[in-house]
């Protein structure tokens, strides 16, 4: 299916479109199957895979997304393949102009193993980590009361509690740190457990959304928020740290360490004072159900430099700039309780070193104005910015603001004596036909220019039309005679020196008339020749007689 975006196209613009579309597979489990197209269109069209769900992972040891320069071919390539990789596949190839989608199904042959023999290759791999998932995906024991069974948990249940709440794109990080080397097996487990763990949760909600992980403020406090829909609004809510259930209250006072807040189908859990002891696996309960898990980790630095005080001028930048004692790329800055994002309007930057980091506020307006923020871990610190009028009525800044000093210049000097460009050529006119000389002429001071003839200055000569435009000295004669043949001359002077140039104009009035009368008397002796000879040859008379 291609789809186009606009009703007409610019020329030599076109849509995607697939020159080779992917073909359907059926395959025997842990084979490598290959899809392959191949798309054209302009712009070139981007290329994106996903299943009919709409997700996919793209792992090695699940699926690889390539493009092969010399063939031009865009494959997705699942190097084992799983039952659970079967399903429909789409391809979309996209520019500004259009989209194509192409979908292909792929299918798996299972073959038969025992769960255990299934377990015990694992082991053999030294993937125990992941054969822990058959004792975790058991159901969480509850209590009368609605809360679950309060133990320490262990290093094992905690990196699968994260899973569970973590995004795609965080599984392979979070693999990488927690010695997870089995991807597909952990893929296959998760699963298994995601969907044990939704039916647990439907018990007691309806719909669970917008899940944040836990996020530091400026002020000294962590917030953990997710949108509930609860079937039964009396239903308790529980809040643990790495297994052991953490008190709370329902309101926000002074000297209370961990609280609730609830606005309609809201909920915020707020821990303040943050520490070192903050740190560690955060998950919210519902009728002893876990619902959201979140790790919070906290950070080895403080702040060697804090931010100051900052004082600027209307439409002038503000600079906040601090130091930390140890390299860190996940410092926050917030605006007025606001967190800031690196746009236009704030410049977030940090050295090479991970060391300084500094926020730039662009054009200050009286708005901008406030308490500004540097989080780093559970160090933060805070300070003024203070927006002065601008005493400019006009709106501009102060002269003081704009002062540049440029190196002295040189005097530049263009004058020159005179030179001609265009010399004058050698003109020869007939006789009462008009002649037209010029030239061209550069000099500063602007030359005088004399013209002459055999010596004889003829500016003053009103049979001569002399005219001199932007240095387009021309001389023009209307008819001319036997007596204009001659050399002619042009003189340019300035007070930095003088320069001429010459040229002879020939009249063929009269040399022409000359050569005429004696090309028609050669031209009547040559007929003359020729009668003679054909009288001679046709009719064999006497030569006395013909002549």
């Amino acid at each position: 299916m291609i789809t186009q975006f606009t009703e007409e196209l610019p020329e030599g613009m076109s849509t995607p479109d697939f020159t080779r579309k992917p073909i359907a597979l059926t395959i025997q489990e842990g084979k490598t199957a290959i899809f392959k197209a191949i798309v054209v269109g302009n712009p070139t069209p981007a290329v994106t895979w996903s299943r009919a769900n709409g997700e996919i992972v793209f792992h090695p040891d699940v699926c690889i997304q390539k493009y092969d320069e010399s063939s031009h071919e865009h494959t997705l390539e699942f190097p084992k393949v799983a039952p659970e990789d079967a399903d429909t596949y789409k391809c979309f190839a996209s520019n500004e102009h259009g989209r194509a989608i192409c979908t292909v199904v792929l299918n798996v042959i299972e073959v038969g193993f025992s769960k255990q023999k299934e377990l015990q290759n694992l082991k053999v791999q030294g993937e125990a980590k992941v054969c822990f998932l058959e004792v975790y995906c058991i159901s969480l024991c509850r209590n009368p009361d609605g809360t679950r069974e309060e133990k320490p948990m262990d290093p094992e249940e905690k990196v699968w509690e994260i899973l569970l709440s973590a995004e795609k794109k965080d599984y392979e990080a979070i693999c990488v740190e927690h010695g997870i080397t089995n991807f597909r097996g952990m893929l296959k487990k998760l699963t298994e457990m995601k969907k044990a763990r939704e039916e647990e949760i439907a018990e007691f909600v309806t719909q669970i959304s917008t899940l944040k992980p836990i996020q530091v403020k400026d002020d000294d406090c962590a917030t953990i928020e997710l949108d509930m829909d609860l079937k039964d609004p009396t239903s308790k809510l529980f809040l643990y740290k790495d297994g052991v259930m953490i008190p709370f209250t329902k309101e926000d006072s002074e000297g209370i360490k961990h609280s609730l807040k609830q606005v309609g189908k809201k909920y915020v859990f707020t821990i303040k004072g943050l520490g070192k002891e903050d740190a560690g696996l955060y998950s919210v309960d519902v009728e002893g159900v876990n619902v959201f898990s979140t790790n919070f980790k906290v950070p080895e630095v403080e702040f060697a430099v804090k931010i100051q005080e900052v004082k600027a001028v209307e439409r002038e930048d503000a600079m906040f700039q601090c130091v930390l004692t140890a390299p860190f790329d996940g410092l926050n800055w917030f605006g007025k309780k606001a967190p800031l994002t690196h746009g236009e309007k704030f410049e977030i930057s940090m050295s090479e070193d991970k060391l300084i980091h500094k926020l730039i506020i662009r054009d200050c307006s009286p708005l901008d104005a406030g308490i500004y923020a540097a989080v780093a871990g559970v160090k933060s610190c805070n300070a003024w910015l203070i927006v002065e009028a601008d005493k400019d009525p006009k709106g501009k800044k102060g002269e003081q603001k704009f002062i540049i000093n440029l190196p002295d210049s040189k005097p530049c000097d263009l004058q020159c004596a005179p030179k001609f460009i265009m010399p004058l050529k050698m003109h020869a006119a007939p006789q009462g036909y008009e002649c037209y000389m010029t030239c061209a002429i550069k000099g500063d001071p602007t030359p005088h220019v004399t013209w002459y003839r055999n010596n004889i200055s003829l500016n003053t000569n009103t049979n001569y039309l002399i005219s001199n435009t932007c240095g387009v000295c021309s001389l023009l004669i209307l008819r001319v005679g036997p007596k204009d043949s001659g050399e002619y001359k042009i003189v340019a002077e300035n007070p930095l020196g003088r320069a001429d140039c010459t040229t002879k104009l020939t009249v063929r009035g009269e040399y022409h008339s000359k050569m005429s009368t004696r090309h028609s008397g050669t031209f009547g002796i040559l007929i003359l020749a020729v009668l003679f000879i054909y009288r001679v040859k046709s009719d064999r008379t006497p030569l006395s007689k013909t002549v």
